[in-house]
């Protein structure tokens, strides 16, 4: 049993975590028909975790080294390497507004994506005051790390980087999905309020 395994089976066995995961954090194990189908470039499996609201799944790759990497695709069409592990995975799932900040990036820039961090971290924590004390309750549960923004931000773009030639995204045609990172610096109606 792989760490990520086990991570699966404490969220199936927690329901309070599983509970947070899902209506706090999109990280929802009840819907892992989302993205049926899609597979990576190579023709390796992907085995579907979870999905979220929004239609978007994550998947685990094979094995490596002991680890099963991360992957993200979305309703959207845009997918890629998310983290070496889930562990990885969940810790930035939990701290940072990620999807955003990938939205966000200025193509992959990782200046632009720190810039990006902190404008959504603001309106988050306005959003729901209690994010950070149902973060640090899922990551102790869990056993994970609660790492500075900055630090999230830099696994995070460096694992999108990683997303080709190995973690592209196609789905049951053969199509490929985009990259995960978006073109723009912010938001276009108004700029960060």
């Amino acid at each position: 049993m792989t760490s990520s395994d086990h991570l699966l089976d404490l969220i199936r066995t927690t329901p309070e975590i599983d509970l947070l995961l899902r209506s706090s954090f999109g990280f929802d194990i009840h819907r892992k028909h989302y993205g049926e189908g899609l597979r990576l470039a190579s023709g390796a499996p992907l085995e579907a975790i979870a999905g979220e609201s929004a239609g978007g799944a994550y998947f685990l790759c094979a094995e490596q080294n002991g680890r099963r990497p991360v992957v993200y695709a979305s309703s959207e069409g845009e997918g890629g390497l998310l983290a070496d592990d889930l562990a990885d995975a969940l810790e930035i799932i939990i701290e940072l507004e990620w999807r955003d900040c990938l939205s966000f990036s200025g193509g992959g820039d990782a200046e632009v994506m720190q810039v990006s961090a902190q404008h959504l971290e603001r309106t988050r924590d306005k959003h729901n005051p209690d994010i950070d004390s149902e973060a640090a309750q899922v990551a102790e549960a869990l056993s994970l790390r609660i790492a500075p923004v900055t630090d999230l931000v830099i696994r995070l773009q460096a694992a999108a980087s990683k997303t080709e030639p190995d973690y592209v995204v196609t789905d049951q045609e053969g199509e490929e999905y985009g990259p995960l990172f978006g073109d723009h610096a912010e938001p276009r109606h108004g700029g960060w309020s």
